[in-house]
């Protein structure tokens, strides 16, 4: 799959679904948009959890408590 944004991701996922939901395809069209979505659900994961890692770390702090900092630079890197 090419490159696409997170949103445009999601909406053809959510198209993919209500279609396989419908129950109105053949085996092979059925079998195609699983295998579309599946790709289009493990690539908006992967865009979140790369999100998420962006945002917010959680630390220990000296007292042995928890808090959130913002990553370091290298944590931003992948």
């Amino acid at each position: 799959m090419s490159e696409i944004k997170f949103e445009e991701s999601l909406k053809k996922l959510e198209k993919i679904v209500e279609d396989l939901e419908k129950g109105d395809l053949s085996l092979d069209e059925a079998l195609k948009k699983y295998q579309d979505g599946i790709g289009l659900a493990r690539m908006c994961s992967e865009r979140l959890e790369s999100a998420k890692k962006k945002v917010e770390l959680l630390s220990k702090n000296k007292k042995g408590g928890f808090e959130l900092k913002p990553p370091a630079e290298d944590d931003l890197k992948e």
